[in-house]
């Protein structure tokens, strides 16, 4: 055969060069077809961050530095303020002694969970939940039981985390979570829970970057309009936020006020409260809790207390005063005093705005701290002087 048409490989085996093209084709499309496979399941498995609009705090007690771990995976996935609870006392051996002295200190909040003194005592902190969106809690289990370093933080907090999206991270050895989730949501209940929390064990322990990921591709960090989630009160030339409830009453009240604020006379009831009528009533979903500091409660349907102290009654949430220690509490809603002159609205009393247009003479929306908005699309605004949510 002419050496035209034939060419000999290195082991002596005649082929046909015709052959040879049609193989060198077929090779290179199975070239590019497995590199583009690859490609294609690379671009699949890459991680897309998360960047939750708002501010979020991760607030966390470690005892054995699990938790501590947990939350340096968090802070490598997520843009968030760290916040860690320590216990007043330090040293102390919670496992000791067939862990006599963790299940001491659950008990005790076990047998009067209301009760401020049944909770142990922890360092002093001045981190203000209301300047966050989303609350991201990280605890040990005890014994089948939240932490009871963590139990106190939220107990002394969790009222103001209501209308706040709060999600929770439970580290624990092999028992599972449940009455964990279930404490979580005693001590912030008016809390919006992000879906289920998550639970790292020793079994999963090694794949905490994973999980992690994965579990906050699950959670919807959305930031509605913070004005749909507050009102202000108005006492005394001064005004203070109220993160509302997530509620039929809290609902009902914020579309009272977008007919324009309320005005209500309040009178002390011993050192722990004021309250008065609405002159309306709204929906109740009673429930027997302890309201505490900064709570505002409605009673019977048609009343509103707001609380410096503590009490315990058969109420409807509507929301808590944002920021404000006991003491300021007692100042703002002048205790002692009746008669006391009270605006529920919708806007801050110092940045309040009643009527915009635009200088072409159409009609412009406003939010409420004053910044024109082009296209709102969600939230509570002000157009051709009157509000309106969208």
């Amino acid at each position: 055969m002419p050496l035209s048409t034939v060419t000999r490989n290195m082991t002596g085996i005649n082929i046909d060069k015709e052959m040879m093209r049609k193989l060198s084709k077929m090779l290179l499309a199975v070239t590019v077809l497995l590199l583009t496979c690859c490609s294609d399941d690379t671009e699949t498995k890459a991680e897309t961050p998360v960047t939750p609009a708002g501010k979020t705090l991760v607030v966390y007690y470690s005892y054995t530095g699990d938790c501590r771990s947990i939350v340096n995976t968090l802070k490598d996935q997520l843009p968030v303020d760290v916040l860690e609870i320590q216990p007043a006392e330090k040293g102390l051996k919670y496992e000791a002694n067939n862990y006599a002295l963790g299940t001491q200190l659950l008990n005790a909040i076990k047998a009067n969970p209301d009760d401020a003194g049944s909770y142990p005592a922890i360092d002093p902190v001045d981190t203000d939940v209301s300047q966050y969106d989303h609350i991201i809690i990280v605890t040990p289990l005890w014994w089948s039981q939240m932490a009871a370093i963590m139990q106190t933080y939220l107990f002394n907090n969790g009222p103001r985390m209501a209308g706040k999206q709060v999600a929770m991270i439970v580290s624990s050895h092999s028992s599972g979570i449940s009455q964990v989730v279930a404490d979580g949501k005693r001590l912030v209940p008016d809390g919006r829970w992000m879906g289920d929390a998550l639970w790292i064990n020793n079994s999963n322990r090694s794949q905490t970057s994973k999980l992690v990921s994965d579990w906050l591709a699950t959670l919807s960090f959305n930031t509605s309009s913070t004005t749909m989630d507050k009102m202000y009160i108005t006492i005394g030339g001064t005004s203070q936020s109220v993160t509302l409830a997530d509620n039929a009453a809290a609902r009902e009240l914020l579309s009272k006020l977008q007919d324009g604020p309320i005005s209500l006379t309040l009178n002390s009831n011993g050192s722990f409260e004021i309250w008065g009528s609405l002159g309306f009533s709204l929906p109740t979903s009673d429930e027997y809790i302890t309201a505490k500091p900064g709570d505002v409660i409605l009673y019977s349907g048609s009343n509103i207390c707001l609380f410096c102290g503590s009490n315990s009654y058969s109420y409807t949430r509507l929301g808590t005063l944002d920021g404000l220690s006991e003491s300021q509490l007692r100042t703002f809603l002048k205790i002692g005093q009746n008669n006391i002159a009270v605006t529920l609205s919708l806007t801050n009393g110092a940045t309040a705005i009643n009527h915009v247009k635009g200088n072409d003479g159409e009609s412009v929306c406003y939010a409420l701290n004053g910044q024109r908005v082009e296209s709102p699309v969600k939230g509570v605004f002000i157009k051709n002087g009157k509000k309106y949510i969208k």
